[in-house]
């Protein structure tokens, strides 16, 4: 490898949303430094079972009703 390109690589604690705490080895940061998450697998809809639904369904009618006739050809 060549010297002096690499990014340190060093280690970090990573803070879940519900508190729990993990050390992992990264280049983001300094060393000992906190990772504070927003959004993590136990709190996302998409790996917790999709619990929140679309809010703007006005947005997803006024699509379907725009693309409705999309690719089909009316006799």
């Amino acid at each position: 490898m060549k010297k002096d390109i690499h990014p340190e690589y060093h280690t970090i604690t990573v803070a879940m949303t519900d508190g729990s705490t993990y050390e992992t080895r990264t280049t983001w940061g300094n060393a000992g430094d906190t990772l504070t998450l927003e959004i993590d697998p136990k709190s996302h809809p998409a790996w917790v079972g999709g619990a929140k639904k679309v809010s703007d369904k006005g947005r997803v009618a006024q699509f379907n009703k725009r693309f409705a006739n999309f690719g089909v050809k009316k006799k």
